[in-house]
């Protein structure tokens, strides 16, 4: 494998004590990869005292790079301050779409029915979020206003990246926008998905109403599902998603941006959850969401040894589960730590295994 870059942004409280656990998978002395790690410090305190230039400089680094791996960071909640690092990121690599996949974690129950990895492919940028707004009038007759726009390219990425992640799961693309209730905004993305399902015949399509996707979720039969959807619905919809499976600490969000033939070009892996401030110092945080984030980064280097190392990643942190060394979330009382260590142990123990194997 040729050498590879890997920016990496430090992030607050109990999100860098988590990163910093899971880069001890990543170091070569255990996967055998030849990477080497750029890091940034996009800590809240460093934000502020840059202006958030740093966060600027990092994006820029994935686009030279390709790959992003990313701690969780505080959002301050004060207008005026230096907002979401998330934002500007996206911004920065013109992100397209954020995949968020809920799969069943060995030892923790999920809803009935559900057994089978469901994919939420999102729009990264527009609708409900950087919307124009403004309220008019006083008392109960006041009114509020929003204006929000989506983009045929960004409806096209999520579209045509579904179809490519169902055919790499052997899933089924279900579900969509609110299409008949807005043919000309919602309506924008159903016609992508029908483009996207003619140019890819081999992968099964079953279009469904945003609202029809919640309710046949909750019945859902077991079968792999990618799920393409608008910005605001897709942040509602992956949460339900990874719930549904125990617990949002099994699963890895990835930030792709997509190149003129719909290709991933550059990606950033992340936990979906926040800093857990209430959790910084006391080792008992779960770190699963961010080792399976470095094991999906892996993924994405297009080298058949990094695939290899991504399943034993993936493989090794839930096998880890089920031999019983679990943090407090999951029903366990082991350390963050520990966790990693037996990850490790199980990571070195199939590549060796492996290689033998040929």
């Amino acid at each position: 494998m040729d050498p590879k870059t890997i920016v990496v942004m430090e992030g607050d409280q109990t999100g860098q004590e988590l990163l910093e656990e899971a880069l001890r998978i990543l170091d070569p002395s255990v996967t055998g990869l030849d990477i080497e790690l750029e890091r940034y410090d996009l800590s809240l305190e460093n934000r502020r005292k840059t202006k958030n230039e740093v966060v600027n400089e990092a994006a820029e680094a994935m686009k030279k790079h390709g790959f992003g791996y990313k701690a969780a960071t505080i959002t301050p909640e004060k207008a005026g301050d230096v907002g979401s690092p998330n934002a500007v990121l996206r911004k920065g690599i013109n992100g397209t779409v954020i995949v968020r996949t809920g799969r069943r974690i060995p030892g923790v129950n999920p809803l009935p029915g559900v057994h089978a990895p469901i994919s939420v492919v999102r729009m990264a940028v527009d609708d409900a979020y950087g919307a124009d707004e403004h309220r008019e009038g006083e008392g109960l007759d006041e009114i509020a206003y929003r204006t929000e726009k989506i983009s045929r390219r960004v409806c096209r990425g999520v579209a045509e990246f579904a179809f490519v992640h169902a055919r790499r799961m052997r899933a089924k693309v279900f579900g969509g926008p609110k299409w008949t209730v807005s043919p000309t905004y919602e309506g924008m993305l159903k016609e992508e998905m029908d483009r996207a399902a003619e140019n890819n015949k081999d992968i099964r399509y079953e279009p469904q109403l945003i609202d029809a996707t919640y309710a046949l979720l909750l019945s859902t039969y077991g079968e792999p599902l990618v799920i393409p959807t608008l910005n605001r619905d897709g942040d509602c919809l992956s949460d339900m998603v990874m719930q549904m499976f125990g617990s949002i600490a099994g699963a890895e969000s990835l930030l792709i941006s997509l190149d003129e033939d719909e290709s991933p070009e550059t990606i950033m892996a992340e936990a979906p959850h926040g800093t857990a401030p209430s959790l910084e110092g006391k080792n008992v945080a779960n770190p699963l969401s961010m080792v399976l984030a470095g094991a999906a980064l892996f993924n994405y280097f297009d080298d058949e040894v990094a695939g290899r190392v991504s399943r034993a990643i993936y493989e090794s942190a839930f096998e880890t589960i089920l031999d019983g060394t679990k943090t407090a979330d999951l029903g366990g009382s082991s350390g963050t730590d520990e966790f990693v260590d037996e990850v490790i142990r199980h990571v070195r123990n199939k590549l060796e295994v492996w290689s033998a194997l040929a």
